[in-house]
């Protein structure tokens, strides 16, 4: 690599570095609430899934609770104060996101185990919410002065 070439790729990595986190933080704060949000609201495409899926309680509870809980998660990863009450919100959650794929796997899987249908597929990119939580979790501390280890 050119001189010029692995200066720009600094660069780009140095610019990655300083702003992916905040961008990672809020697109994921935009996607818990706005698929939040529409639980409740009676317009989500998982609505029928997730009544298939937690069965035992009153369907309209549990997207209701489930929308708030999402939009919560969402909020709290926009105000930087809430942001460990929102990853543990998150990880929580998650988890329960593929039961599906262990109750309902006639809906999830056309040929199992990797034979996804377009529910599975939904299913499973939330393995990526995960890892992005993971990620924006594992700079809490740094950015808090007060939780940074001190040399002795």
């Amino acid at each position: 690599m050119s001189p010029y070439m692995a200066l720009i790729d600094r660069k780009i990595s140095a610019w990655m570095d300083k702003y992916c986190q905040g961008l990672m933080r809020i697109s994921l704060a935009f996607i818990f609430i706005w698929f939040g949000m529409l639980k409740p609201l009676g317009m989500s495409p998982e609505e029928d899934l997730i009544k298939n899926t937690v069965y035992f309680f009153p369907p309209e509870v549990v997207l209701f609770v489930l929308g708030c809980w999402e939009v919560t998660i969402g909020i709290g990863l926009l105000y930087k104060p809430l942001l460990r009450v929102a990853l543990l919100l998150l990880l929580i959650e998650l988890p329960g996101t593929f039961l599906p794929l262990i109750v309902l796997p006639e809906i999830c899987f056309h040929s199992v185990p990797f034979g996804l249908s377009l529910e599975g597929q939904y299913i499973v990119k939330n393995l990526f919410l995960i890892g992005a939580a993971f990620v924006i979790g594992s700079k809490v501390a740094q950015n808090n002065p007060l939780l940074q280890e001190t040399e002795a």
